[in-house]
């Protein structure tokens, strides 16, 4: 379940309630708390994946042409 409310700062950006999941969905994983990875190594390892697949094709349907 998405965790993006109103108390959150507002981000102009598009797609920024998802960006803002996936940023802290990486910060909170054990791979980056316990194992002191790079929220950057833990994406690539698979971390987060369904936000992950969600806000890729957020920035998509920006772009996509129908």
């Amino acid at each position: 379940m998405p965790k993006y409310y109103e108390d959150k700062e507002e981000d102009g950006r598009a797609c920024g309630g998802v960006r803002e999941d996936l940023r802290q969905c990486l910060l909170e994983s054990p791979c980056v708390l316990q194992e002191n990875k790079s929220p950057k190594q833990c994406l690539r390892e698979g971390h987060c994946r369904s936000l992950q697949v969600t806000f890729f094709a957020c920035k998509r349907s920006m772009v996509s042409v129908k």
